[in-house]
């Protein structure tokens, strides 16, 4: 596949050599969307984008949930030459009025029972959005009883211009939009497709939201690239997941260290997968536990691969090998498309073992913040490297490892403490389903851990007992000092736990 194209181009050639061969599966009706009619369906849009008035590079919205219409329009948007804005359903009504406005969107796509909400906040912003709602349950396209025709199509884009822009989660502030190219996008298509040796007859299940990179790349871009197909469930589900990978004949799925946990958690007599079919697990977007990864594969019988990335490099950057066997348990892999590195607070290069922030460069990598110059230097070294916030050492073969994020380390007098390591000792006691620790004020230390705990299901909470397995496994100063019992941890749609908001439940 040639690397200098656009998805313009690939899904064009795609509906050339693979005519009506299946690109996508409605997990919940079955339905199936060829290559070809995929095609027409973007040419359809091409053609009342045009006639509409959009120009190349403006940006066109969806508030939507997962399903045939929202894959589609999604590649449609790109392909015609605007930039795709598929926005976070779970952000605030603050962050959607922020993304609504910063992003200089012209046309939302919206399913019906989010129309008002959307019409209150681009009231409140000031300028004209066209919105249109659309019935997410329905392959059919929009019609725009306002659009003039005979206008024609919109120039095809280039390689290099703007395809996606995506904004980040912004638990720390107002959300950066990520912009993204066509050729970021299907240059990690492709290493993809690599990395796990991705063919034609391969077949994805897709559980994850579209409007995060990791579904919209690795689920929906990704199969573009080695000619194979995904299978879409409108949203995860613990009772139909081995269901719909059985019915539909997937060939590997895609998850996140919460859907782990929670299939691990499956009481009763669930489905299970279907022996010899599924040729491995994709876990991505957080660090999965090492007692998560050896329960799983003891369980289902299928080897995980554990991968690493960011909105900021279009999805995966590091992976581990295929085949699973190769992996490392408790590592991101090696550098996946990228070159990567250790930095030291001098800059310098860090030695096997050594801990620093990891760094990073390639083809995947943003073009920048949508019209945040500053914010967009301070991502990167003075040497053109990404900074990735994350803190971890790479080991004498290659293989890195994320031991916390830079703002959410743990200072407690003086001595940094990696959250995940207090995460994973506490899920290592058979009543925890899901751990994490904070740094909250102490008077004498600066900080003290404090913990938030999700329970098994049926199991009780016994502090003490939880404070003696910690001073086994930790040792007396990284012993959490408090421990808080939640229902769930907050998460971004990434599945990362979004630490900063559980200091606002209180300890």
């Amino acid at each position: 596949m040639n690397g200098n194209t656009t998805l313009a181009r690939l899904i064009a050639s795609l509906a050339g050599e693979q005519g009506g061969r299946t690109y996508f599966i409605s997990s919940d009706t079955g339905r199936a969307l060829s290559y070809e009619r995929l095609w027409h369906q973007c040419q359809t849009l091409g053609v009342q984008f045009a006639a509409l008035g959009l120009k190349p590079g403006d940006k066109v919205s969806l508030y939507m949930p997962n399903g045939e219409l929202t894959a589609t329009l999604l590649l449609g948007i790109m392909a015609s030459g605007l930039v795709a804005n598929p926005i976070n359903l779970m952000c605030q009504p603050s962050q959607l009025r922020h993304i609504l406005s910063h992003s200089d969107t012209r046309l939302v796509f919206a399913a019906p029972e989010h129309i008002d909400m959307l019409s209150a906040a681009l009231g409140e912003i000031g300028r004209d959005v066209l919105l249109a709602p659309c019935d997410p349950s329905s392959p059919d396209l929009p019609v725009f009883a306002q659009a003039e025709t005979g206008i024609g199509t919109l120039p095809e884009p280039a390689p290099p211009d703007p395809a996606l822009l995506m904004y980040t989660s912004g638990t720390t502030g107002v959300p950066k939009g990520v912009l993204l190219s066509h050729e970021s996008l299907l240059y990690n298509g492709r290493c993809i497709s690599a990395e796990h040796r991705l063919t034609s007859q391969d077949r994805v299940l897709g559980s994850l939201p579209l409007y995060h990179i990791n579904a919209l790349v690795v689920t929906l871009i990704a199969p573009l690239t080695h000619q194979g197909s995904v299978v879409m469930t409108p949203r995860f589900s613990t009772a139909s997941f081995w269901t719909d990978a059985n019915r539909h004949e997937c060939t590997w799925i895609n998850v996140v260290p919460t859907i782990i946990a929670y299939l691990l958690n499956e009481q009763g007599d669930p489905a299970l997968p279907e022996p010899g079919r599924l040729r491995f697990c994709r876990s991505a977007s957080s660090a999965l536990a090492p007692e998560h990864h050896r329960a799983f594969e003891a369980r289902f019988g299928i080897g995980i691969i554990e991968t690493m990335g960011l909105t900021e490099t279009a999805a995966p950057s590091f992976s581990n090998p295929y085949p699973p066997q190769e992996r490392r348990i408790g590592s991101i892999g090696k550098p996946s498309g990228t070159r990567a590195m250790v930095r030291l607070p001098d800059g310098q290069r860090a030695l096997p073992g050594q801990k620093g922030e990891i760094v990073l460069t390639g083809g995947n990598v943003m073009l920048g913040y949508y019209k945040d110059p500053e914010r967009t230097r301070e991502a990167f070294t003075d040497d053109g490297w990404l900074r990735t916030g994350d803190i971890g050492y790479e080991d004498e073969e290659g293989y890195f490892y994320v031991t916390g994020r830079a703002k959410e380390l743990i200072i407690k007098g003086g001595e940094n403490i990696a959250p995940r390591e207090i995460d994973e000792a506490l899920i290592r006691h058979p009543s925890i389903l899901d751990a994490a620790a904070v740094g909250v004020p102490h008077p004498e230390y600066g900080q003290d851990i404090a913990v938030y705990l999700v329970l098994r299901e049926n199991a009780s909470f016994d502090g003490e007992a939880l404070r003696r397995h910690c001073l086994s496994e930790l040792g007396r100063y990284k012993t959490p000092s408090r421990y808080v019992v939640v229902d769930e941890l907050p998460r971004g749609p990434s599945g990362k736990v979004q630490r900063l908001k559980l200091l606002e439940l209180g300890a």
